[in-house]
């Protein structure tokens, strides 16, 4: 019907019940030991749901330990074991997760189902797509937006329903992070006044340099809060997004860099600063990509939200940072 909304199955209310409330029961469940000819005349004497998508691995106590694909099992052959077999890396959804918060699973994640398990990983039931398709569709186009609105401090929910007075206390605190940070830089530039004078093809790339960290530091924050989006910071996860990004900065600057470095040697023919311009934009790079990872794990840890606090500081503090880089190795390089 038209000016409904796209939610047919699950009602706005229903989208913040607990997910155990529209979960299956009739999972298969396969054990570690078995062989893959095993399971299959297991398979065969029992009555299998037409909706098996995955088949859960369980151990003695019924904790999930992996997931066998259905294409894995029938191409495996009969003497291989399932725990030889099966994925154990596991996606699971929390049973005190929400309607709401699983269907972000299946928008994130791309998978076909999720087992849904309790607080000490055993396995409860299984939410599968078919439920939650005009649900998924409608959340990944809000979610675009609303994302974007977090990231600068705004909750799109809070936006709409606050009076003026109430959103100007919500969105103006986080506002100061951008005076704050514009002040700082305003004052970093202050400092190297004379040097600019000296040197003014400096002042020329200021936004170049300010604009690739923003970018590269929204990059990494971008990645670090999906990986945060059950609502807990998973160490290990961290650790190896930490990794990743940094190496990934470290190519990322080097080629800014450089092409930034060349394009100011070809315009004003300067070895020295273009190698001083590119040089810094390397550090400045990895810096904000350094802050983009870390500053919203540390807004989580003191609970907050990441989405809406670590926009305007991550930005605040990558231009600080980056000015400091900038003025301070071409000011080495260049005295």
């Amino acid at each position: 019907m038209e000016g409904k909304p796209a939610m047919t199955k699950l009602g706005e209310r229903q989208m913040n019940e607990p997910v155990t409330s529209h979960m299956r029961r009739d999972y298969t469940v396969l054990y570690p030991g078995q062989t893959v000819g095993d399971a299959l005349a297991a398979l065969r004497s029992q009555s299998v749901s037409e909706k098996i998508i995955y088949f859960y691995v369980v151990d003695g106590t019924h904790t999930l330990i992996g997931v066998v694909p259905t294409r894995r099992l029938l191409m495996s052959t009969a003497d291989k074991k399932i725990v030889e077999i099966m994925v154990d890396r596991v996606i699971s959804i929390p049973d005190s997760m929400s309607v709401l918060d699983a269907c972000e699973f299946f928008v994130m994640h791309r998978l076909l189902a999720f087992p849904v398990v309790d607080g000490q990983g055993g396995l409860v039931g299984v939410v599968d797509a078919g439920l939650f398709t005009d649900e998924v569709f409608d959340l990944s186009e809000r979610q675009a937006g609303q994302d974007v609105f977090q990231m600068i401090g705004l909750h799109v929910a809070r936006g709409r329903r606050a009076a003026p007075w109430a959103a100007f206390r919500d969105r103006f605190p986080w506002l100061l992070c951008n005076i704050g940070g514009g002040i700082a830089c305003a004052f970093i530039t202050g400092m190297y006044e004379r040097f600019l004078d000296t040197v003014i093809v400096l002042a020329l790339f200021i936004p170049v340099v300010l604009t690739l960290a923003e970018g590269v530091s929204m990059q990494s924050m971008t990645l670090t809060l999906q990986a945060m989006r059950q609502g807990r910071i998973d160490w290990k996860l961290l650790w190896r997004s930490l990794r990743l990004e940094l190496m990934t900065a470290v190519m990322l600057g080097a080629a800014s860099g450089t092409l930034v470095a060349l394009v100011a040697w070809v315009w004003k023919r300067h070895g020295n600063v273009a190698i001083a311009i590119g040089l810094s934009i390397w550090l400045s790079v990895i810096t904000a990509c350094l802050l983009g990872v870390v500053l919203p794990a540390a807004v989580r840890t003191v609970r907050g939200d990441p989405k809406l606090a670590s926009g305007p500081i991550v930005l605040a503090m990558a231009d600080v940072a980056t000015l400091l880089f900038y003025f301070k190795v071409c000011a080495m390089l260049l005295r």
